[in-house]
């Protein structure tokens, strides 16, 4: 097999290694085969990790997606498996537990893809962002009366072109976000931060999109917090994009509420509650997925923003969720620690 494989017994002994495991682990066959594999780990740094949920399955929970190793000098990548070995023995009914297989599956080229799939995304991130600031400047031009009026004709094109860079420069701040999460080179300022001053700072964002469709927004921060120990943009990047998309998804003439709470155990709770048509409850588990956009869904969006959302929140510590019923609207909330909540 091309895999690495290890088989361990019910008493954890070592019944079999292949030459992959072998190479990988750096062990030679009688220092491994024989031996109880917790005795193994105490010696070698990757089988202390590959055993590490066997000892103690709470830690599987905790456990990365993907191992890296380096193999003769060289950084590779591998996707852990274990699976538990039952059988039923002949003349009984009940299935006995014999042992478990490890097996390690080399996904090295499949991350090697992916990380030349950031870098060019990132790269033309980038790029992009170049184009689209000279493009606003000469909207700017066109805009300024001291240099000509536009007609009645002009002034819509103009106000289109407007609307469609501004989409493509949130676009591109998502991908440029997503690159930077990939990459892991997001570094976080957290620090007491103005619970009032992010929310003021999102509304002004959003009140021309607001108004257009006649949304009132009504605040409620309890008067026991006032700072929130976070970092302060990316936290409002996240409430941005969640009242962003309350407002895109309600009806008009209808009332968004942000209310920001203090819980247990030091925990402030920002929340932002719509009453647009809801999600189903299908697709509640699958919203912070990269790129999922709900099926039927008209507003143009590139399904990543929910995504950065969670990624940016849970970078702090904190978690992310929603709550929705069909018709009756949606409440998207975040949950930071903290250690203050006062000046």
């Amino acid at each position: 097999m091309h895999d690495a494989v290890i088989g361990i017994d019910e008493d954890r002994k070592v019944l079999f290694v292949n030459d992959e495991a072998l190479k990988i682990s750096g062990l030679k066959k009688e220092n491994f085969v024989g031996k109880l594999i917790q005795d193994v780990a105490v010696s070698n740094d990757l089988v202390r990790d590959l055993i590490r949920e066997i000892v103690n399955p709470d830690a599987a929970k905790n456990s990365t997606a993907a191992l890296k190793i380096f193999v003769e000098g060289k950084e590779n990548y591998f996707e852990k498996e274990i699976l538990a070995i039952n059988v039923i023995p002949t003349g009984e009914k009940e299935s006995r537990f014999i042992g478990q297989v490890i097996m390690l599956r080399n996904i090295t080229p499949f991350k090697e893809l992916d990380l030349a799939k950031t870098h060019f995304m990132g790269t033309v991130s980038h790029e992009f962002k170049t184009p689209i600031s000279s493009i606003q400047m000469g909207l700017q031009l066109l805009e300024n009366e001291r240099i000509g009026h536009l007609n009645e004709e002009q002034g819509r094109l103009v106000s289109g072109i407007k609307d469609d860079t501004q989409r493509l420069l949130r676009i591109t701040g998502e991908l440029l976000n997503m690159t930077q999460l990939e990459s892991g080179v997001v570094q976080l300022n957290i620090k007491p931060s103005s619970v009032q001053n992010m929310i003021e700072d999102v509304i002004a964002a959003n009140k021309s999109a607001a108004e257009n469709k006649e949304i009132a927004i009504k605040t409620n921060v309890a008067s026991d917090i006032s700072v929130v120990n976070a970092d302060s943009e990316k936290t409002s990047w996240v409430l941005n994009n969640i009242l962003s998309n309350a407002i895109r998804y309600s009806h008009e003439k209808s009332v968004i509420e942000i209310n920001v709470v203090k819980l247990d155990n030091d925990q402030v709770k920002f929340s932002v509650t719509d009453n647009g048509r809801g999600i189903e409850e299908q697709y509640l588990n699958k919203v912070f997925t990269r790129y999922f956009r709900i099926p039927g869904t008209k507003t143009e969006g590139t399904g990543l923003g929910l995504s950065i959302s969670k990624e940016f929140i849970e970078a702090q510590g904190g978690t992310i969720a929603v709550e929705s019923e069909i018709g009756v609207g949606s409440t998207f909330y975040f949950i930071l620690k903290s250690d203050s909540f006062k000046d």
